[in-house]
């Protein structure tokens, strides 16, 4: 199988493996909180369900990014991981008590952490330029699992069986779908899925191999040209034919200067490879965390990931009670809400692919950025004690959602790339877990604001407004900073390919 067979495979299997992440959040969200009320469980248990899950994605992601980054291989990660999103559903379609509940979403949420080392991967394994298209097809393959989840909510509802001694409900029977869909991604990732970082050094090894025969040949000629053009005996030699101490000397002056010769017709093309590899391998081990992590563009770039995540899952807790005051929607109006802002979602993702091509990543994080001050804006005006009658609030409502939705992919897609190309190529798996652990961070908060400020409106839209514009302000004065430094280091140095 040549390897651009290989690498689409491997790429399709990503995609599976971020739609079934869609698809799992999509499933368990509608249900966990009855299913926690037939368990006799306390009100704030659907908090500490729902944050358990990120929070051992949010510790584990780093350590499978820095396990990626010393083995550079990410195959044996992503089963390891599925593992734990395997016996946690399974733990949740048991279901004997809250506590288990509880301990099954901790157990599922590790199998997240792997998500840093697929990141790391793609990075390694794509070329600058296309690393934003590769990130924004990846992103919009879990908004496609949010988009179809709710769907699989419709059959599984109606199962009511037995199991041996298990029972399957529409309470328990997600927990053992979602199981059965990650030992099935299981066999994909075991028959279609490749380490391509090293079929890419291996390209790039070839390439240069190639330019060092060439130089050889070339020099090889040369040398050739040259000994022609000398005369077949030299005054040293006739010289040397009445003493046999200068004739050895002139014999041994003349064998050093053939080696000599040798050598330095066999250093050149050897030699580009050792001091590039020597001299690229000293900043890796040589950068500390802060020299990583708190340079400017690094710190601008994290705080995007943290403020758009904070208000997106601030947002997200507050739709649903408000949809409920103001317009008295129930489950169904609210599915067909979400699934049209799935579709939003990935329309706005293939258009920042598109548009990624054509732009740089700076200009894209810039253009959503904006859309989200406007929404942000609109939200505080409008939402946060919305005016008139029906027609008008609804108006309101649906211009500030299709707002905040729109900007998303647009933040998502530029901060993602721009992280990968200003940290460190050979650390990539342990900063993308270091960025996915902050937005972890932030999908924990954003809730818990949210849920404590639904009656006070203007003072959690206002601090989301004051984070958005902070933001602006920071890229703003980092603007020329947003690019990749590296760009050309990696591009020259075919060893960071691996």
């Amino acid at each position: 199988m040549d390897n651009r067979r290989k690498k689409k495979l491997t790429f399709f299997t990503i995609g599976l493996i971020f739609l079934l992440s869609g698809v799992e959040y999509a499933v368990i969200l509608p249900t966990i909180w009855r299913y926690l009320q037939t368990l006799e469980a306390a009100p704030y248990f659907l908090g500490l369900a729902l944050s358990a899950f990120s929070l051992s994605g949010l510790l584990t992601g780093p350590l499978f990014g820095h396990w990626s980054d010393k083995t550079r291989t990410t195959k044996k990660i992503i089963l390891f991981a599925n593992v734990f999103e395997i016996i946690g559903n399974f733990m949740y379609f048991m279901g004997y008590s809250k506590w288990l509940l509880l301990s099954s979403r901790l157990v599922a949420g590790i199998g997240t952490g792997a998500g840093s080392s697929i990141f790391g991967f793609l990075t390694r394994s794509t070329a600058p330029e296309d690393r934003a298209t590769a990130f924004a097809a990846v992103m919009a393959c879990r908004q496609a699992g949010l988009l179809i989840g709710p769907a699989f909510n419709i059959f599984l509802r109606l199962c009511d069986f037995n199991l041996g001694p298990f029972v399957v409900n529409k309470y328990t029977a997600p927990g053992l779908f979602m199981c059965l869909l990650w030992t099935l991604i299981q066999l994909a990732v075991i028959f279609m899925y490749w380490d391509l970082p090293h079929l890419e050094k291996e390209k790039a090894n070839d390439r240069l191999r190639g330019q060092s025969k060439d130089e050889e040949n070339k020099q090889g000629l040369m040398e050739e040209e040259n000994d022609e053009e000398k005369p077949l005996m030299g005054s040293q030699e006739l010289g040397g034919s009445y003493g046999s101490a200068v004739a050895s000397n002139t014999a041994r002056s003349d064998t050093s200067a053939a080696s000599n010769a040798t050598l330095n017709h066999i250093s050149p093309p050897l030699s580009p490879v050792p001091p590039e590899s020597h001299e690229s391998s000293i900043p890796s081990k040589t950068s500390s965390i802060s020299r990583e992590f708190l340079r400017e563009e690094v710190v601008v770039l994290l705080a995007a990931q943290f403020i758009t995540l904070f208000n997106q899952t601030a947002l997200e807790t507050m739709v649903t009670p408000m949809t409920q005051k103001y317009f008295g929607y129930g489950e169904l109006e609210n599915s067909v809400m979400y699934c049209l802002c799935g579709v939003e979602v990935i329309a706005g993702f293939l258009f920042v692919r598109w548009l990624s091509q054509r732009v740089t990543e700076r200009v894209v994080l810039a253009i959503g950025l904006t859309i989200c001050n406007i929404s942000g804006v609109w939200c505080l005006i409008f939402l946060a004690n919305p005016l008139g009658g029906f027609p008008w609030q609804l108006t309101e409502f649906v211009i500030g959602v299709f707002l905040q939705v729109l900007g998303l992919p647009f933040v998502a897609v530029a901060q993602v790339s721009l992280f990968s190309k200003v940290t460190s190529e050979k650390t990539q798996g342990f900063s993308q877990g270091v960025r996915r652990s902050v937005g972890g961070l932030a999908t924990i908060l954003g809730p818990l604001w949210a849920g404590g400020l639904t009656d006070n409106m203007y003072i959690m839209m206002g601090v989301m407004m004051a984070l958005l514009a902070l933001l602006t302000i920071m890229l703003a004065f980092s603007y020329d900073r947003m690019l990749a430094p590296a760009v050309e280091e990696q591009v020259d140095d075919p060893d960071n390919c691996g």
